[in-house]
């Protein structure tokens, strides 16, 4: 039997860098082993790193019922809760993600198009021009905005704010690789009381869920039929045998859009504005696109921009947002390009490293959205949402949010980059996000640009 090629770095020191330095771990270790490779991440089984397309193409397209996916990502539990659509698997998996799916795709998305344009607006008009701000605090603050008032249906006022204050908050608990530690140490879970990390965490997760249990009570007691956010739907979801989704459930289901729905997007838009304000030819080619829009535009023209969806497929290229997919657990004897996994190997196609060969993107450490005008990737070549069963059910919202903020924004203000503020790929929690600071500043109102939205 056939098998990848072990890391002999000390398990210790792996779990190590996979925490403080991950980035330099997979390429040194894409180096000096090639395609596929074994880590040692954790107390559980080793995980098999794959970024050879046709070997990710194998795993995706073999029968779900071979692996377990939702099992290898306890290491989110605490956050999401054991009913999370990421932990879950087999027939409980497949009926959570079609009930959960719809909202995020067609004509409901067009409905969310005046909101995201609108509460963009809002918040870049507390920019100051001449004072450098916090664009990721920004981009969070926009992203979590969307899903409170798209997704979930919540107005504004008090519980809005205090939810997002919370939601904010938590996601910070997790904020640096230092402070994201706790997330793959288990040791160092332990409540010590409301002023350390893990007894903050705790406190600071009931405050979120007693908010949504409170949520899902009151929609209990008041049905309203009209409602079409994705909380109603959900609670009016019924299955074969007439039964719908218990509290606990809804609730950790609204923790995993909450947490995963708004944090990944936050940080794409980061690293969007970076670059764009990185490269000033990018800068000019897109805002030249964006002159071409009038006040008569619709929207599905603005989402079909060629050169601004280049440049969110590259903004995902450079630097996923998620570097692995979620890894599978295999439950069959399998065998993938002449390796054999029997059964408990985890299987981690590494988004990443596949992004990063340069037989498929030559000069893979330049920001070039050119590539995608030039040539048309499968989903096992560019897959920065994962794919096959798992693929991220919020693929195509998240996109199409990209779009809308990154248009809206370019189209109210002149930015620059603060000189001398180096920005740079850190891990967040599970996540690669751009470092944080004040490295953004408005020089300007623009007056040529006009976005409007029309559905």
């Amino acid at each position: 039997m056939q098998l990848p090629p072990s890391s002999e770095i000390p398990r210790f020191i792996q779990r190590l860098q996979w925490v403080f330095n991950p980035l330099k771990l997979l390429e040194t270790s894409a180096k000096t082993y090639g395609d596929f490779f074994t880590l040692q991440l954790t107390n559980a089984e080793p995980i098999v790193f794959i970024s050879n397309p046709q070997g990710i193409q194998e795993i995706f397209t073999t029968p779900p019922d071979y692996f377990d996916a939702g099992r290898s990502n306890k290491l989110i539990k605490p956050l999401v809760g054991d009913n999370s659509l990421l932990l879950i698997d087999g027939a409980t998996h497949q009926h959570q993600r079609r009930l959960l799916t719809p909202p995020f795709h067609g004509e409901r998305m067009k409905a969310y198009a005046q909101i995201i344009t609108n509460i963009t607006k809002q918040v870049i008009s507390d920019w100051q021009l001449g004072q450098p701000f916090s664009v990721r605090d920004s981009m969070q603050e926009i992203s979590l905005r969307v899903i409170l008032q798209a997704v979930f249906g919540l107005c504004e006022g008090q519980g809005l704010t205090k939810l997002q204050k919370l939601v904010a908050s938590l996601l910070d608990l997790s904020g640096s690789p230092l402070r994201s530690a706790v997330t793959f140490f288990p040791a160092l879970q332990v409540d010590l009381g409301a002023w350390s990390p893990w007894g903050k965490f705790l406190r600071e997760r009931e405050k979120i869920h007693q908010i949504l249990y409170t949520e899902i009570q009151e929609r209990r007691n008041n049905p309203d039929s009209s409602r079409t956010d994705i909380l109603s739907l959900m609670m009016s979801a019924k299955d074969e045998n007439g039964e719908g989704m218990t509290d606990i459930e809804l609730c950790d289901e609204l923790m995993t859009l909450l947490l995963a729905g708004h944090e990944t997007t936050a940080s794409a838009l980061t690293w969007a504005l970076y670059w764009v304000h990185n490269l000033p030819i990018v800068r000019e080619k897109l805002i030249n696109e964006l002159n071409s829009i009038t006040e008569n535009t619709e929207l599905n023209e603005i989402y079909r921009l060629p050169y601004l969806t280049a440049v969110c497929q590259e903004t995902l290229r450079i630097y996923p947002i998620a570097m692995i997919t979620l890894p599978r657990i295999v439950k069959t004897p399998t065998k993938i390009m002449g390796y054999e996994f029997v059964p408990g190997t985890l299987l981690a196609p590494c988004i990443y490293l596949t992004h990063r060969r340069p037989d498929l993107y030559p000069e893979p450490k330049k920001f070039k959205p050119e590539r995608f005008l030039e040539r048309q990737y499968s989903q096992y070549e560019y897959l920065p949402f994962g794919g096959g069963n798992r693929i991220c059910i919020g693929m195509a919202f998240a996109m199409f949010e990209m779009k809308l903020v990154l248009a809206t924004v370019l189209s109210q203000l002149y930015l620059e980059l603060v000189d001398n503020i180096p920005v740079q790929p850190i891990r967040r929690g599970v996540t690669l996000a751009p470092s944080g600071g004040k490295w953004l500043v408005a020089t300007g109102k623009r007056e040529k640009v006009k976005i409007a939205v029309g559905v």
